[in-house]
């Protein structure tokens, strides 16, 4: 038997939890035919797999299970994908890849969603500069860097301010937020291509674009999430599967994002211990466990009530 815990409260029903101690025993009885995968603290940090990731994905492939990727990554799905396939995984064994970048091109290219046809041409455009600037080829957009001119702001980074050359200019945190202030001043609406807060790299948490996006709203700025916690990146991938809601488990390691994501979505989940809460929840190496209670209290604060607990994607 699976070790359950039971989370109450006056905020929250009542609703029970199991801890795993790796997911053969969850895949071997074939309850979902889809499962959705995050990425960065679940299958890697960033710079390498983490121990028994890439022999799970295969064994839970044998078992049958469909696999997608859904990432908060403000990059597109196929260089998601070279990333990992550079990382020693099997991308032969997914269906595919659904990323935040990939949601946000595809609705900035199209138009046809009555919020995004209300947008002009002209952005601010927040990117990445040590990470490599995001392409925004094929959108027909004017970046500029004078709040006067543009229409929205495009979120895809946190290290950079993209200029009408292509090219991206470095710039801090705060100065970012500066120049928010002032977009906010102008009503002027946000897409955010990457909603996580923080991202684990190396065991070292960084700062990502939900945290402009979080100040933003804090401005009384519009906001546009592409990802996770809403729910379009989990309808997209039950479409790529061909799967409802009820035949589709997710995997993540952040309670705001992949949980109460997977929450709103109406699926099951598992919550990775060993990823972004990992400080928090008083872990100093992957692949120690959780005190249960710590894992109670966190899920509580961050309203996000998980399936299942595993301290690492193992089999």
């Amino acid at each position: 038997m699976m070790p359950q815990c039971s989370i109450s409260s006056k905020n929250v029903p009542p609703f029970e939890f199991q801890s795993l101690n790796g997911l053969q025993q969850l895949a071997q009885t074939r309850r979902f035919k889809a499962w959705f995968l995050d990425q960065f603290g679940v299958l890697h940090d960033g710079k390498q797999p983490y121990p028994g990731a890439i022999a799970t994905l295969e064994y839970l492939a044998e078992s049958g299970a469909k696999m997608v990727i859904i990432s908060n990554s403000s990059r597109r799905s196929s260089i998601t994908m070279e990333k990992l396939k550079s990382l020693g995984f099997d991308t032969s064994l997914f269906v595919g890849a659904i990323t935040s970048g990939e949601l946000t091109h595809q609705y900035l290219q199209r138009r046809d969603d009555p919020w995004f046809a209300a947008l002009g041409r002209s952005c601010i455009h927040m990117t990445w500069k040590d990470r490599g600037a995001i392409s925004l080829e094929g959108l027909d957009l004017q970046v500029v860097e004078n709040v006067e001119g543009a229409d929205f702001v495009l979120a895809h980074g946190t290290e950079a301010l993209g200029t009408p050359f292509g090219d991206a200019r470095p710039m801090n945190l705060q100065d970012l937020e500066g120049i928010l202030e002032l977009c906010a001043s102008k009503r002027i609406p946000m897409v955010v291509a990457n909603p996580d807060y923080v991202t684990v790299e190396a065991r070292d948490l960084h700062v990502m674009p939900g945290t402009l996006a979080a100040k933003y709203e804090e401005l009384n700025g519009e906001v546009k999430w592409m990802g996770k916690p809403g729910e379009i990146i989990y309808k997209s991938a039950m479409a790529m599967t061909g799967t409802d809601a009820s035949d589709c488990i997710a995997v993540g390691d952040s309670l705001h994002h992949d949980i109460k994501g997977a929450n709103a979505a109406g699926i099951k989940s598992v919550f990775i211990t060993g990823g972004i809460h990992a400080t928090e929840l008083g872990l100093d190496k992957y692949g120690e466990l959780a005190d249960l209670l710590s894992v109670q209290s966190l899920a509580m604060k961050h309203n996000a009530l998980p399936s299942y607990v595993l301290s690492g994607f193992t089999w």
